[in-house]
């Protein structure tokens, strides 16, 4: 078998020199822009907070910014910081047949390293392009089997982290190839600190941003690693899945699509496997006219994760409420939505969201379990107090390739999450510079 390691590396040192469609360029401005809707919200919030505090006589000297608190660092420091405040309102993106978020971690390390290193926009691209393509194929390899244990924006994450580092300092195949063997042993993060309390699952990918560039680094300047750490016997791919990788599944395609052009874009701030239940709700609730006090119960069948990850039934916390189909289902009933209003203090104890969620209930079902990872589908029994009982089967969810947002709508998104932050001034700036600039985003320091 052809080593996968040099495959991939191959692949994204490929992106040093070739052509960048129109297609492919605004793909990646996309989730850029949509790596600072996510991004800014959490700048507010725990862990990223305390991080800043706790880190503070550690941010070293460089040219890195730091979101959390806009003052210029190293870049570890910065993509620590930056990524930890990305994946804490659950709105990044997803590559979905793979169950990873690429952006939070890969991003906010490239853009870290970009800006301390004075790179161009063209490069920042570049890194994060070939970041997606190495992370992506790496976690369709691995999937469905690795989600049962280990998270794999906080694993993989660490690669495609690792790899964008090594693109922007100017890398070669055999470095980059060299990268992503160091970074998997520096990958981690298990499901438990996925359920129930607690702000590990938000320092995943912060830590994989960081560790990927202490990876890129260290490749780049000439330290190796085992080049057989993907696919050996006893390597990354055979101890956190159950065989060492399908990477027949992985390079489908190499070098005909890239993986940054067929992203899922987040319309929903909670886990993404609640997403078609609440798809097939809202139209639900549009076609047959009917609200929150019309319901009498709601039953959700899903495929695996949906069930073993979202079935709370008491959440106790935002990050808890983020991860209950109870919770999400009856906050976008009564409240209208599932956005960033939804996990404020007054809405977790809202009367009527409470009572909903008693009459909400979710079970697994094996054939939508079969089509796991590719497909997201939910199958929905509504029953209204006036007797009507609707059943639906979602197949799709708004913002996976199948179903995209649409530029406007990525673009309201932006406008409403980074502006519960910036001002209008800054919102507008920051917007046009991603979208339509030359140059890579500066510092912002609209708010505290």
């Amino acid at each position: 078998m052809t080593n996968p390691i040099q495959v991939l590396a191959e692949a994204a040192a490929s992106w040093q020199r070739r052509d960048l469609s129109e297609e492919v360029t605004w793909a990646t401005r996309r989730a850029i822009l949509d790596w600072f809707a996510t991004t800014l919200p959490g700048c507010v919030l725990p862990p990223a907070t305390l991080l800043a505090g706790a880190f503070s006589p550690w941010r070293g000297p460089g040219n890195a910014i730091c979101y959390v608190d806009g003052q210029l660092c190293s870049p570890r420091h910065a993509a620590l910081l930056n990524a930890s405040a990305s994946h804490t309102v659950e709105f990044d993106d997803i590559f979905k047949d793979g169950g990873y978020h690429p952006g939070s971690p890969t991003v906010s390390a490239a853009l870290a390293v970009a800006q301390d290193r004075g790179a161009s926009l063209e490069q920042l691209h570049r890194a994060i392009i070939a970041g997606y393509e190495v992370g992506c194929r790496i976690s369709l390899a691995i999937q469905p089997s690795h989600y049962d244990y280990w998270h794999t924006t906080s694993t993989v994450g660490t690669m495609g982290a690792a790899v964008a580092t090594a693109m922007i300092l100017g890398a070669d195949a055999q470095r980059i190839a060299h990268a992503i063997a160091l970074s998997s042993s520096f990958a981690g993060g298990h499901q438990q600190n996925l359920q129930g309390e607690g702000m590990a699952k938000a320092l995943h990918p912060g830590h994989a941003a960081d560790a990927g560039i202490l990876a890129g680094v260290a490749a780049t300047n000439g330290v190796t690693a085992s080049l057989d750490s993907l696919h050996g016997d006893k390597g990354f791919a055979a101890a956190t899945s159950t065989s060492s990788g399908d990477w027949i599944t992985a390079f489908e395609g190499l070098g005909e699509w890239t993986p940054i052009s067929r992203m899922t874009v987040k319309n929903h701030g909670c886990c993404g496997h609640v997403f078609p239940a609440l798809d097939g709700l809202r139209l639900l609730q549009e076609r047959e006219y009917f609200a929150a006090a019309d319901i009498d119960s709601i039953h959700v069948t899903g495929y695996g994760a949906t069930y073993q990850m979202c079935n709370r039934t008491n959440p106790r916390s935002a990050q808890e409420a983020r991860f209950s189909l109870q919770y999400c289902m009856a906050a976008q009933s009564v409240l209208g939505g599932v956005r960033l209003a939804a996990f404020a203090p007054d809405a977790l104890v809202h009367p009527d969201i409470q009572a909903l969620m008693q009459k909400v209930t979710v079970t697994e079902d094996a054939e939508l379990a079969a089509a796991y990872p590719k497909k997201r589908m939910a199958k929905l029994l509504v029953r209204l107090k006036d007797g009507r009982q609707i059943n639906h089967f979602q197949e799709t969810r708004k913002g996976d390739p199948e179903d995209p947002l649409s530029d406007e709508e990525l673009v309201a998104k932006y406008d409403e999450l980074a502006g519960s932050v910036l001002s209008q001034q800054q919102l507008i700036a920051l917007r046009q510079t991603i979208l339509y600039g030359d140059v890579l985003p500066g510092i912002i320091r609209a708010y505290t």
